[in-house]
């Protein structure tokens, strides 16, 4: 995992029902943040900035693994479309062409 980054575009996991998809995502998330080798970075864009929100049961998670050294990053024109720059619970606002350097470096692994 450690070189990787986990492009996170979703705050539920899969086309199913949204229930299911946010226990899944928080399962993923879980389970990360028990393994020894981390991913570099987690970059949230379009509706994966919600789960980095308040609201969001994922952001405790996203958080522990920010204070682990994993740079949790938010897409700053997604966090302003959905206005919710004031209720992130975790990470720091990043821009796409960051998200674009780390594709260079890190392998990419998509949730959606």
């Amino acid at each position: 995992m450690k070189n990787k980054v986990i492009f996170l575009t979703t705050d539920s996991l899969g086309n199913g029902e949204k229930e299911l998809g946010t226990q899944i995502l928080e399962t993923f998330f879980t389970l990360l943040k028990q393994r020894e080798q981390l991913p570099a970075a987690i970059f949230c864009a379009n509706r994966g900035v919600l789960a980095l929100t308040d609201q969001s049961l994922v952001s405790v998670h996203l958080k522990e693994l920010a204070d682990r050294g994993v740079r949790v990053l938010a897409c700053a024109t997604c966090v302003d479309y959905y206005g919710v720059r004031e209720r992130l619970a975790a990470g720091e606002i990043s821009s796409m062409g960051h998200f674009m350097e780390l594709a260079e470096t890190y392998e990419v692994m998509t949730l959606a």
